[in-house]
Order: C-alpha cells, then sequence, then structure tokens
C-alpha cells in the first residue's frame, strides 16, 4: 500500500501545551458568550421574545386548535360513533364507545368519546376521516395545561363545549 500523493496528516504537527489543553478554544467561546450576554441586556428592545400572558401569538387560520365536537341543533353530538376518527389516529388517542340511539333515524350515538391530550399529535387526520364532520380542530385554543396527567383525558361533555382555555 503505497501513500504518495496523499495530502499529510494533522497528526504530523506538534501542538503546544495551549493548543493541546484547547484553552484558547474555551476563552474564544466564553467570549462569544459574553458579548452575546451583554448585547441581550443592554438591547433588551431587539430581543425576539413575548410577553406571554399578555401577548399572544397569532396563528393563520389553517392552525389545528384543541378538538371539539359539533352538536345537531338539538344539542346531541353530530357523531354517528363509526370510529373512523379512532382508526385513522396514528397516535391511538380517541377512544369512543357506541350505543343505540333512542331516535330510531340515528342508527347509533357515542356513549363515551374520549381524547387523550398527551398522545394527540394534532395531525388532523380525524376531522378528515369524519364522514359527517362530528370533529374539528378549530377552536384556535393552544393552550393547555393542568395539574396532573388524568386531566389530559378529555371527555365527550368537555369536547362538546369546549369554548375555554386550559383543560376541565
Amino acid at each position: 500500500m503505497s501513500f504518495e500523493g496523499l495530502p499529510k496528516g494533522s497528526t504530523d504537527k506538534r501542538r503546544s501545551l495551549l493548543e493541546s489543553m484547547y484553552l484558547l478554544e474555551v476563552v474564544r467561546g466564553l467570549g462569544v458568550t459574553a458579548r452575546h450576554l451583554l448585547r441581550n441586556i443592554f438591547h433588551t428592545g431587539d430581543m425576539p421574545t413575548m410577553q406571554y400572558p399578555e401577548e399572544k401569538r397569532v396563528y393563520g387560520d389553517r392552525f389545528r386548535g384543541r378538538h371539539r365536537l359539533m352538536q345537531r341543533e338539538d344539542g346531541t353530538p353530530r357523531c354517528v360513533a363509526c370510529q373512523m376518527c379512532s382508526t385513522y389516529c396514528p397516535a391511538d388517542c380517541i377512544y369512543i364507545t357506541a350505543a343505540e340511539h333512542p331516535d330510531p333515524a340515528i342508527e347509533k350515538y357515542p356513549a363515551t368519546f374520549d381524547i387523550d391530550l398527551l398522545r394527540c399529535v394534532y395531525c388532523g387526520l380525524c376531522e378528515e376521516a369524519c364522514p359527517c364532520d362530528a370533529i374539528r380542530l378549530d377552536t384556535g385554543i393552544y393552550e393547555i395545561a393542568a395539574d396532573h396527567r388524568d386531566k389530559f383525558i378529555v371527555d365527550k361533555e368537555f369536547l362538546l363545549r369546549n369554548t375555554t382555555d386550559g383543560t376541565r
């Protein structure tokens, strides 16, 4: 094997003690950090931050907010418990239990309709899969906060009246 014509490696050069300990590079990095820190302290108006509770970000019309269930004229959910949304959901976060509807014109309705918001990826496939336009992600609500994991599982009653910020 011949190594003729190949460039010499970087190991041929002897490094000084300062270079081998990377002390100069550490000092350079600290200088960059200190420069950014001082610039941010003295020029706070140029920083791209928002005062969050007072100022809220404006999202476009296509933004998918938290879920809601649509209602019929009589106030019952428009959902017919066909399981299409839970079948198409890639995160498997929608749980529906079907029951027979007392109105003979409607075949069935969801006895329970639960969504685990911690598992949901807000992709909108449930909205696209629904044949009766019963579930939508157009609330525009993106603040979701709770103090326990169980509160992130929202039920049918919550989804029917989903107009407030936060969970439960």
